[in-house]
């Protein structure tokens, strides 16, 4: 006789974690229980959910545009921002006419809930946290609850890009580790006579078989196998996602959204709808280009002819964000993120001189920063066994997967994880103090 799941906030808490594989999802990585999902309602789950073939539709758009700047159809200085600190062989890999039309199959956006709405703060193609939120869509589906994307969602969506290959090589490298046992995990799940954990040294995938890059193109040199990983896509004799084009991995590309150069493109390219959509939920973005500008002229929407001037912004004016724009070890988990009413003026002064120093070798974005609203949230303390209320920001992170081919391309969406920090930390992401827990509607 099957035992119904427990519906006390305790019992549900401990259902969950001892659902936790024996050997862990994230090495040497906790996070805070939640007994239940964390609820977006009707409305917010349908924005979600079709935000994928928007996303993929400016994947697309941001391909093409980067071939034509290549070909001098567009502006020049898109191709040439886009290559900025990038290795002439990846390059020249990039621009390869086999490697044309492929497209990353994961995109995994970075969502806030502002008082504004949602804010899509960046994109990313090589994501972590896949076999985490699959796991979750599994244990809180096992309680009864609704996720979004279904129990299994997030395995069905990953085993889907990969179409017919007979083998499928998920090769994991150093800097990722962290995220191996998840990926072990998912394998397992989908079987591992086809889904197979390999390390940075993996060469010899047998034609027709795919390759799943779980590493940063910043990072090839701690990847010997990549290469001839690389030379096999380019010569169609595997199939691998996401391709080594390090312009996705650039958070610059919302910057060349918003450049008012390039509107036209855009419009038709995405279309009227999806433009719109996208400048709606992407914070104003620039591009730190040290470039000095006509006497006459000014930033836009910041009103400074010197990007020195940022230096001078008091505390108030301050509400911006400055990143690492990609290609860079810095560029994730966080790292190389000032928020500007956050630091001292000496701080802020030193990241906008280490923006402009470093420009050609390492572009720096600046984005205008929308505070996440806060949200009642509890997690179940197991020490103490108490449920703790806790008021939280959010991020919300969907995973959509792409499945087909061209315009036969479709992005699904396989489930959402909701990452909710405690109210005083002004920059959310995936801390210990933080509840990890799948989204339902």
């Amino acid at each position: 006789m099957l035992t119904a799941p427990p519906s006390d906030p305790a019992g549900r808490a401990r259902f969950v974690r001892e659902r936790l594989p024996a050997e862990g999802l994230f090495a040497d990585h906790n996070w805070r229980t939640s007994p239940a999902p964390y609820s977006l309602g009707p409305a917010l789950a349908k924005e979600v959910e079709s935000l994928g073939r928007v996303l993929l539709q400016f994947y697309r758009a941001v391909n093409l545009l980067y071939r034509k700047s290549v070909d001098g159809k567009q502006p020049e200085w898109v191709a040439r921002w886009l290559d900025l600190g990038k290795p002439t062989e990846l390059i020249q890999l990039q621009r390869s006419p086999a490697l044309k039309n492929d497209l990353p199959r994961v995109i995994r956006p970075d969502l806030l809930i502002t008082d504004q709405g949602l804010k899509v703060t960046e994109l990313d193609s090589v994501p972590g946290g896949i076999g985490l939120t699959a796991w979750m869509n599994q244990a809180y589906s096992q309680l009864g609850a609704e996720v979004l994307g279904g129990a299994d969602g997030m395995s069905r969506g990953f085993a889907g890009i990969f179409g017919d290959a007979p083998t499928v090589h998920i090769v994991v490298s150093e800097e990722a580790a962290t995220y191996r046992p998840e990926m072990t995990w998912l394998a397992g799940q989908l079987g591992a006579s086809r889904f197979k954990v390999q390390d940075a040294q993996f060469t010899a995938p047998a034609d027709g078989d795919a390759v799943y890059r779980f590493f940063e193109l910043f990072d090839l040199a701690n990847v010997p196998g990549a290469k001839a990983l690389f030379d096999l896509a380019a010569a169609k004799r595997i199939r691998l996602t996401p391709p080594p084009k390090p312009f996705f991995e650039e958070k610059m590309l919302f910057a060349l959204l918003w450049n008012r150069n390039l509107q036209g493109f855009w419009r038709q390219e995405l279309g009227e709808s999806f433009l719109n959509r996208l400048l709606r939920l992407t914070p104003y973005t620039w591009i730190i280009d040290p470039a000095p500008l006509p006497p006459h002229a000014a930033i836009p929407e910041l009103n400074l002819t010197d990007w020195q001037q940022l230096t001078t912004l008091s505390q108030k004016e301050r509400e911006l964000i400055l990143k690492v724009s990609g290609f860079s070890a810095q560029a994730w988990g966080a790292r190389g993120v000032y928020l500007g009413s956050d630091l001292s003026h000496a701080d802020w002064a030193a990241a906008v001189s280490d923006a402009l120093t470093h420009f050609e070798q390492s572009p720096r974005v600046l984005q205008r920063y929308h505070k996440p609203g806060l949200v009642e949230a509890q997690w179940y303390d197991f020490a103490g066994n108490t449920l703790v209320p806790m008021k939280g920001r959010v991020r919300l992170c969907p995973y959509y997967f792409v499945a087909g081919d061209g315009d036969a391309a479709r992005a699904g969406l396989g489930g959402v994880l909701a990452t909710i920090c405690p109210a005083d930390k002004k920059i959310i992401h995936g801390m210990t103090d933080a509840i990890f827990a799948p989204c339902a509607v």
